[in-house]
């Protein structure tokens, strides 16, 4: 048994049926190709394998290395020691994998951007984040949850809540609640025509001074007021996505 590091947020689930929860939401097809951050001990990764035979791994942790490479039911599957936001999903011989974690709660932010960056490369995803993150990546417009990462995921996934999670299934028990979340891709904007750059500059640059309203948050950015559509004396969280959008296609370059 590998004990959990906290510089890696390592907390392993033990619960037998939150694994076949998770399972069951996830509802692998036997083609379905499977990239999973972080398995662990490989608890979950041993019903993964019952329903598909394409699953790769990606752990950071050298020791659970081991464990899973000892483990006669997970030895035969790739596992990268590597961390995951420094892998290129083009290079692991994926198919539009779904991609599945119980990521550390530390760079939940950091892994959802990295999902943005390798969009093209796989077809679903499903996480296990802290509950207060959850919330704010579904907030509704005008709540004190609708922040940047809100309106900056919102532009590429449909994000819900699958069901919330209590501290007592995993080991050791983390000190706050959990959610297991599905990230499916957004096919309402064209993003071939939108400069991402702009808009997370905009994004940023607003909620940064989220107190303070737009003509004095972006007023370092010269942006065509007239063409644009947005009332400047409104704050970040009373803006749609589409009033984002509108701003940061009128930034004169």
């Amino acid at each position: 048994m590998v004990f959990a590091k906290k510089k890696w947020g390592q907390n392993f689930l033990v619960d037998n049926n939150l694994l076949e929860k998770i399972i069951k939401t996830i509802d692998i097809k036997k083609d379905d190709e499977i990239l999973e951050i972080g398995p662990g001990h490989g608890a979950l990764s041993e019903k993964i394998i019952q329903k598909t035979k394409t699953l790769k791994m990606v752990e950071i942790d050298p020791e659970l290395i081991q464990v899973i490479g000892q483990n006669p039911l997970l030895s035969p599957f790739e596992i990268f020691n590597q961390d995951i936001l420094k892998t290129n999903l083009q290079e692991l011989g994926l198919n539009n994998p779904k991609v599945i974690g119980n990521i550390p709660y530390n760079i939940t932010s950091p892994i959802i951007f990295w999902l943005i960056n390798h969009l093209p490369y796989w077809r679903e995803s499903y996480l296990m984040v802290q509950k207060e993150v959850a919330q704010r990546l579904i907030a509704d417009i005008g709540t004190k949850d609708y922040s940047r990462i809100t309106v900056m995921t919102g532009l590429y996934f449909n994000i819900k809540i699958c069901f919330y999670i209590s501290p007592n299934v995993f080991n050791p028990k983390p000190k706050v609640e959990s959610a297991f979340i599905s990230i499916k891709k957004n096919n309402k904007y064209d993003l071939s025509k939108i400069d991402s750059k702009k808009y997370s500059q905009v994004v940023r640059m607003a909620f940064n001074q989220r107190r303070k309203m737009l003509r004095n948050s972006l007023s370092a950015l010269d942006i065509n007021r007239d063409k644009c559509e947005v009332d400047f004396q409104r704050r970040p969280e009373q803006l749609t996505i589409d009033e984002f959008l509108d701003i940061s296609n009128n930034i004169i370059s």
